[in-house]
């Protein structure tokens, strides 16, 4: 196993978990230089410095510029076997860096792939990696990742609400993993930020797939990044059956649905650095709905959602709690814990994970799932 290291100004080290991490949003810089040029594939940038200045965001701005900054790298890496086996594999020695012993990445299939998808993304020519191909890649790289750096990691796919077909297929796959006992993760995620509100709908068949009998043994979650139809979320949490919600900070501003959530310990996956330059929330840290969260003593985590995006590690998550949010030794051991009982890992697993914290941070006492 190979041993991994970084240096933080942060005091908290111990062992991490992290549940709210994009796989195409956590690509290394020098990975898109280096794709590039084995694709031949033609950069306005020259060097890791120079493509930061087009993938990444420094100044609070909105959710639709950060987005935008996909389009600047993704065709690079979609649609190629090795990149998407690399990305997988850095980003597992990247979270040991980080000092993470758990993490769950989202990704969907889709957005990698170049045939039986369309439209094809990135304007990619039609290629022969289908999503299915794409799930079996980044697996391998996971794998190996795994392997060399001893950190756990399980797969999210993820589906938008507004492509139904692409709902279907991912439902599909999910329940052949759960047959076949494949290590990703057998899950779904709802995503409620690729698409402005006023042009999403209610989108029934897509409902009709997530609350149907054969969706029934996938975990689901719901992201809710800057979502103000709070109708949404309670479909969401009742209808589908989403165990955990992305963001979810305007659900504060609905007193009735925030001590709903608090009540079933619904799991806020928070990311305080992308929540501000997102526009998700007011820039100023020492307002930032973690407090409240923290305060209230609900279930939630610190995570990075787009560190290629952001800059970010989760140590610089963590560096912001501690120094704008009071966060305490305790305060991160216990969104830790709170990651670890809310993960999608099955039950005997997820008890292990969580002794491994407790042992880690010489927490007494029995602690069950």
């Amino acid at each position: 196993m190979i041993k991994v290291k970084e240096r933080t100004s942060c005091k908290y080290n111990e062992p991490k978990v992290e549940l709210h991490l994009h796989l195409d949003g956590a690509i290394r810089l020098q990975t898109i230089i280096d794709v590039a040029r084995q694709r031949k594939i033609q950069l306005e940038a020259k060097n890791v410095d120079q493509l930061a200045k087009f993938v990444t965001c420094e100044k609070p701005s909105s959710l639709t510029e950060v987005l935008a900054k996909f389009s600047q790298y993704m065709y690079v890496i979609a649609g190629d076997r090795e990149a998407i086996k690399t990305i997988a594999h850095d980003l597992v020695e990247d979270k040991a860096k980080e000092g993470v012993i758990y993490f769950e990445a989202r990704y969907s299939p889709h957005l990698l792939a170049n045939s039986m998808v369309d439209p094809i993304p990135w304007n990619q020519e039609q290629g022969d990696l289908t999503p299915s191909d794409v799930v079996h890649l980044v697996n391998e790289g996971f794998k190996k990742g795994e392997q060399d750096f001893g950190v756990k990691v399980r797969s999210i796919l993820c589906c938008m609400r507004h492509m139904p077909v692409q709902t279907m297929t991912l439902n599909k796959r999910c329940n052949h993993l759960l047959s076949t006992n494949d290590p990703v993760l057998k899950t779904i995620w709802i995503d409620t930020a690729k698409l402005p509100m006023q042009k999403c709908g209610s989108f029934p068949t897509t409902k009709k797939l997530l609350t149907s009998p054969a969706s029934a043994s996938t975990h689901k979650k719901m992201h809710a990044h800057i979502l103000k139809d709070f109708t949404k979320v309670r479909n969401a949490i009742e209808l589908l059956k989403a165990e955990r919600i992305g963001h979810g900070y305007r659900t504060l501003e609905d007193q009735e649905l925030y001590k709903e959530l608090l009540k079933k310990k619904i799991h806020f996956e928070t990311c305080p650095i992308s929540s501000r330059l997102t526009g998700a929330c007011k820039p100023d840290f020492t307002k930032h709905p973690v407090i409240r969260l923290k305060e209230d003593k609900a279930n939630f985590s610190l995570n990075t959602d787009d560190p290629l995006i952001f800059q970010s590690t989760l140590y610089t998550d963590y560096e912001v709690a501690e120094k704008y949010m009071n966060f305490t030794e305790e305060d991160f051991m216990k969104v830790n814990l709170n990651a670890a009982r809310s993960c999608f890992l099955p039950p005997e697993e997820k008890e292990e994970l969580i002794r491994k914290l407790c042992l880690s941070y010489g927490v007494e006492g029995r602690f069950s799932t």
